[in-house]
């Protein structure tokens, strides 16, 4: 049986609540600052009532958060609880951190308040790459990955090994052969097998090479791996470290949870863990084009580059044409380029959603990995919200 926690912020309270969840953010509030019109603002509110409505039925499966930020004010907050110690019965729920029906890891960190953020970690660490590359000018995305990762017993005869740069692993587009699109539980499926190591590193640069490094996009989390240890290469700290000095400590997240693997790296692919507030805040911080209270956390120029379709249909098979620029996917574009909507996806519902045009911000957390729900989440802000904002 589920219940449902339900708070939704009017309006008359939302600036007071935002300042909280935003770290006092008075100058991004006053830069994305713009009008809405009131017949937008019901249309919308009906919109979120309606969602929410939804969800209590069970349309969108298990949900844990879902929230709406627009102009920085927090328009709606909703907490959903789940019996999950019951709904996982029927599976193993043997004790590891990549046992995804372990209630003492998924999808909360030990019963606190840390959501499982799965892939969105890698879109969090392209912008810690970012950070690192605009205070290390001697290196960029052009760069070849192999020299940052010696070391490493494996082969690297193969020239298109060699030739692999940062972009190609930031786009996903390094050739490595790689088998990811399958369930989680396949014992193929080379994320599983990832996961299963020890050696995180080794086991990517083992994977022999399938194509040219940057002509053809698959899904690889490997890849974000092998970032994340190109960050430790450039910065000489490890990336929960450079993160928390960074990125953290400026937002005023003091709370999280990063996985460490078997040899002492993070796992940058999908380990990391927040609270919903402090995910909206780096969502914020990206409407904002990489400042937080007047300082620059990464260079625009990153951030822009980061959220553009540097690669147009990259999914023929979904239902909307998709792009993807650095580990962040841009579910809506225009045909010369400018991004309308982008995002950091991971398993099980993880979603952090930006639309610039409206300076709005979704943030959704569940867990569906066992049952596929009647409606998906990925959809709400483009099928759901923005029609919204646009009703006159």
């Amino acid at each position: 049986m589920r219940t449902a926690i339900v708070k939704i912020i009017t309006l008359t309270f939302s600036i007071l609540i935002i300042v909280t969840l935003l770290g006092c953010n008075s100058k991004n509030k006053e830069s994305n600052k713009a009008p809405q019109k009131v017949t937008s603002q019901n249309a919308l509110s009906a919109v979120i009532d309606s969602i929410n409505s939804e969800i209590n039925d069970g349309d969108y499966g298990l949900i844990d958060r879902f929230m709406v930020i627009q102009n920085e004010e927090l328009l709606a907050d909703y907490k959903y609880e789940q019996d999950y110690e019951t709904i996982v019965q029927k599976y193993d729920t043997t004790n590891h951190q990549y046992n995804f029906n372990n209630t003492y890891w998924h999808p909360y960190y030990k019963q606190t308040e840390l959501h499982t953020l799965q892939s969105v970690t890698k879109s969090i660490t392209s912008f810690l790459l970012g950070i690192a590359l605009d205070l290390n000018e001697d290196y960029n995305v052009s760069n070849k990955a192999m020299p940052f990762l010696t070391d490493y017993d494996t082969d690297f005869l193969d020239k298109r090994k060699q030739n692999i740069s940062i972009e190609d692993l930031l786009t996903m587009r390094s050739g490595l052969q790689w088998n990811e699109e399958t369930d989680h539980n396949d014992t193929t499926n080379d994320c599983f097998r990832l996961e299963s190591s020890d050696n995180w590193i080794e086991y990517v640069l083992s994977k022999p090479m399938d194509t040219i490094p940057g002509t053809k996009f698959v899904y690889n989390g490997g890849g974000t791996v092998l970032l994340g240890k190109i960050i430790r290469t450039i910065t000489g700290k490890r990336i929960d470290h450079w993160a928390e000095e960074k990125l953290f400590e400026p937002l005023g997240i003091t709370d999280y949870y990063w996985k460490e693997t078997p040899y002492g790296e993070i796992d940058t692919e999908g380990g990391l863990y927040l609270k919903a507030e402090d995910l909206a805040k780096i969502g914020s911080l990206f409407l904002n084009k990489g400042k937080w209270n007047g300082k620059q956390i990464v260079s625009e120029s990153w951030v822009t580059t980061s959220t553009s379709p540097l690669l147009k249909d990259v999914k023929p098979q979904w239902r909307s044409v998709t792009g993807y620029g650095y580990q962040w996917w841009i579910p809506e574009y225009t045909d010369n380029g400018k991004t309308n909507i982008y995002s950091a996806n991971g398993y099980g519902g993880q979603y952090l959603m930006m639309a610039p045009e409206h300076n709005l911000i979704i943030v959704f957390n569940g867990w569906n990995i066992n049952d596929e729900p009647e409606k998906s989440t990925y959809r709400v802000l483009q099928d759901r919200i923005i029609p919204a904002l646009k009703h006159k």
